[in-house]
This record gives structure tokens, sequence and C-alpha cells, in this order.
């Protein structure tokens, strides 16, 4: 269990924060602690809005044949399973290997200063992604593929140079520079088992106009947002975001320690605001703004041939009543430490364990998240109202109970409800030997001041009391005003052995 995050110490005005290499911003990933700095600066485009993507062209088929035809014919076509050979078997569902590219050339000059997108576009990926859409249609799980993975690339041709190139170690990233679709398609399905069914490549330039057209998304923070390096300035609580806006929320990583940590989980929770966006403002059934809406965001899309008209009808009529809770994201685990390659630099090394049970799953089309509470026949017990947002995910916060009043098994009680909440209880409580408490009190080291913060959020009407040097333990002496414990969530949680979250998790309650 990792110790609960403590808040990060000041640092001396006007020193930058140090480089953050990908190696050891993956390492914090796995460890839950957070991380400073960042990695090269450039967004991760496709973790944005792949998924809603795949939902408002796939949601076309709802609406009838001739919108999707005319929007089929404005996908720019790509080969990229030609002459391939010796590919995995295929399993059960549809994958959709998606790839973000850069493509800053369509930027206005006004948009690049205004939200600050340095930058010269290249011939580069920025996010790869495996999109896997259950056989019976009702679940997509999102698997991202880290860009500075290590990589074997085969035999091929340099798309850019046409030099001939043996097989060689790249990050993978680099199997598109130098291969384009083709190679990158080769290079995936030989390190995940797992054999693509479609290609989608996406440039997200047109990124802003997309969301302005769906009327704008909603996010939450639990914490102000504020990056002088992209000039987001968010307050707590919920918010409205532009196009604009919501560039610069996606692509923020200076906004506290966690840097790309906290970046992909807020790009998480963007997607997971515009497909609820997308589903519940009926725009898929609304046939001239799904139009609009949609023939912004294919100007920049290529496909292969097999993802047309007849394929969209299908997957779109099957998958009419998708939400947020039908989506699941996750990325690929990676082993401790950094894996440096010779003339290319430090890698990303896939947990040789983990990963292939990750891509069995797909390949056996099951869940990535844990079951859901709900049985088949609805909620279970009456329902719980929803939870509230806090900073640190309450599995990271260990705390011991105390029952600090005369009332037999309270705290037997409290520890049960706040362990059902997702804290991390001794699953021990004492009685605390002292004169009763009236109110209810969380006992803290200062040094782990958010994690109280989350901890009390849970004890309405608790008082916080600062205990110097007590250490990562937070104490609970439950007093006679307790009456429940209020259910919260954090915007960081994962779940299950891969980490995964649901869409519904991470949207605004």
């Amino acid at each position: 269990m990792p110790t609960p995050p403590r808040s990060p110490r000041p640092r001396p005005a006007g020193r930058p924060r140090p480089p953050q290499t990908g190696v050891r911003s993956a390492r914090n990933v796995r460890n839950g602690r957070n991380a400073r700095g960042g990695r090269d600066g450039r967004p991760r485009w496709g973790m944005r809005v792949a998924t809603t993507l795949s939902v408002l062209v796939l949601g076309a088929g709802g609406i009838g044949h001739a919108l999707v035809t005319s929007l089929d014919t404005g996908i720019d076509r790509v080969d990229p399973f030609k002459d391939m050979k010796n590919r995995p078997d295929a399993g059960h569902g549809m994958n959709i290997l998606l790839v973000g590219t850069d493509g800053r050339d369509k930027i206005t000059k006004e948009e690049r200063e205004k939200y600050r997108l340095g930058g010269a576009p290249c011939r580069c990926t920025d996010t790869i992604m495996l999109v896997h859409i259950s056989e019976d249609r009702e679940r997509a799980s999102v698997v991202s593929l880290p860009r500075d993975s290590y990589a074997e690339l085969p035999s091929h041709t340099d798309g850019t140079t046409g030099d001939q190139h043996g097989p060689h170690p790249v990050k993978l990233n680099a199997a598109y520079s130098e291969g384009g679709p083709h190679l990158t398609v080769r290079t995936v399905e030989s390190m995940t088992g797992v054999k693509i069914d479609h290609y989608l490549e996406i440039d997200f330039t047109s990124f802003m106009k997309t969301v302005d057209a769906l009327g704008g998304v909603e996010i939450c923070t639990a914490k102000p947002l504020k990056d002088s390096h992209t000039g987001l300035d968010l307050k707590a609580g919920t918010h409205e975001l532009d196009g604009g806006q919501a560039l610069q929320y996606v692509r923020s990583r200076y906004l506290d320690g966690s840097s790309d940590l906290g970046r992909m989980q807020r790009q998480q929770r963007f997607m997971a605001a515009l497909v609820k966006q997308a589903t519940s403002s009926g725009v898929l059934l609304n046939p001239v703004k799904l139009r609009g809406v949609t023939s912004t965001m294919l100007e920049s899309v290529r496909a292969d041939k097999g993802l047309g008209t007849e394929e969209m009808l299908t997957l779109g009529k099957a998958m009419r009543d998708f939400t947020p809770a039908s989506s699941e994201f996750t990325s690929v685990p990676v082993t401790t430490g950094g894996f440096p390659v010779k003339g290319i630099g430090s890698t990303l090394k896939w947990d040789p364990v983990k990963s292939k049970k990750l891509f069995r799953a797909l390949r056996e089309d099951k869940p990535l998240t844990p079951p859901s509470p709900e049985g088949p026949h609805g909620p279970q017990g009456p329902k719980q109202p929803p939870a509230s947002m806090v900073e640190v995910s309450p599995q990271q916060i260990r705390v011991q109970v105390y029952n600090a009043t005369r009332q037999d098994g309270l705290g037997q009680r409290v520890d049960g409800a706040l362990r059902g909440t997702g804290f991390n209880t001794t699953r021990a409580p004492l009685n605390h030997t002292g004169p009763e408490a009236e109110r209810t009190q969380v006992l803290f080291d200062p040094r782990w001041d958010r994690s109280a913060k989350s901890l009390a959020v849970a004890l309405p009407g608790c008082e916080l009391r600062p205990v110097p040097r007590q250490g990562a333990m937070l104490k609970v002496m439950a007093g006679k005003d307790y009456e429940t414990v209020r259910p919260v969530r954090a915007e960081d949680a994962h779940q299950g052995e891969f980490g995964a979250v649901t869409g519904d998790q991470v949207v605004c309650p």
C-alpha cells in the first residue's frame, strides 16, 4: 500500500522544476507517488478524444445510411494491413488501433499564441492506443501504449528515406516515423499478440472546434488548477470548458508534483466527460448537429478501407445506448526502473507478466475493471448518495479508528463504513481510554494534511487536529456526534489488477 501523499514542500521562488524522465514518471504511476517535472511537453492527443470519435462516428449508424455514406467519403484511406503475414489469431470482439499524430500545422497563429502551442509539426505519434469493443458491443476498453515503450522493429523500408532497415530496437513511437501505419500495426501486433481489425489515425488540430461544436464539456476538480505554461487557471469545483480551455486542461503538466501521472488522469477524465456530453446532449439523435460535429472530427482522420459505411452502421446500431459507464481506461504496466538502450536513451519496458495478462484479457473479451456492485437486477440495497470528490484516493490513506465514547460497537461501525468507501483501515478499532469525545476528531501529521482533508470530507462535521510527528497513519476519534460516513472518490482512483477505471467513475458526480 503506497504511503499516503503528503503536501509537497514549498520550492524557493523562481527555481524551475527539474525535468522528469519518462521512466521515473511511469514508476511513480505504479507506486502512487507524486513525481516532479515532466517529459518532452507534447500533449498526449489520443487520450483526449479517441473514444468520443468512435462514439460519434459509430453512433451515426443510428441516423441513417445516407449520412454515414457522405461522412465515409470524406475519410482518407490507408492500407496498414497490406502483405502482412504471421499475424496473431483473431480473438473475440473488435480491436481498433488509434494513433494520434502531431497536427500543429493547421493551428492558427492566434491560437498558437493564445494557448501557448509552441513547437513544429512532425511525422510522429503522440499517442498509440488499443480500443477493444466487446463482442456484445456493450463495452469499450481503451489501453494506452506508452510512446517511450521499448520495441523491436522488424525489417522494413523507411517511409521517409526509402532506406532498407534490418531489425533494431527503438521507442514505440518511432515505428510510425520509420514506416507509417503499416509498420506501426506490425509492431503493435508483435508486442501485444492482439490482432488489429481496424486502423484509425487522427490529427487533433480540430480538437477545439469539435469541443465547441458539442457545446463544451463539464469538468470537476477537487483543487485549484493553475499552469503558467498553458495558461490554465481553474478554481476548485465544476467548470464548463470551451475548446480552448479544454486544450489547456489536457495539456497541462505543471499543476502539481504529479507531472505526467496527473496529466494522464486529467485526459482520462476529459475523455469520459466528452463521451458523456456526446451521448447525453442529443447530438447522436440530431442529424444536422451530428453531421456538423462528425465532419469537423473527420477532417483529419485516416482509416483502413474496412472501416466503412456498413461497419459504421452495424456498430452504431449496436452501440446506440453507449454511456461513460460503458468505457474503461488503463495503460500497459511497466517494470520498475529504467531500461536504457544505447543510442536511444531511457525506455519503458513492459512488465512481462502483467502486460501478457492484460492483452490476454482483451483477446478473451474480458472487462479490465472489477465487477460493478450492481447485480443483474439493479443495485443491491438502498441507493447510495453521489460520492464527493476528494484530492487523495481513499485507498492510499491508512486509518486507525478509536471509539472515543461509551457506545458499544461504535468503533466497528465507523471502521466498516470508512472501509466501505475505500479507506485503508486497520480493521481493528481500539477503545480510547480518555474522556468521552463530544465531536469526532481526525488526528494527523501536518505532512499528510492532504490525506487528512480528504478523510474529513467523509466525516461531516469532524474536527481536524494536527499532531506533529504522528506519522503516515491517520487516527479517527469517533465522538458522540458521529452519524454517518459520506461516500468519497478521488480524481485519480484506480481499481483492479490492471489499474483501470470506468468512465462514470471519473466524470462529475
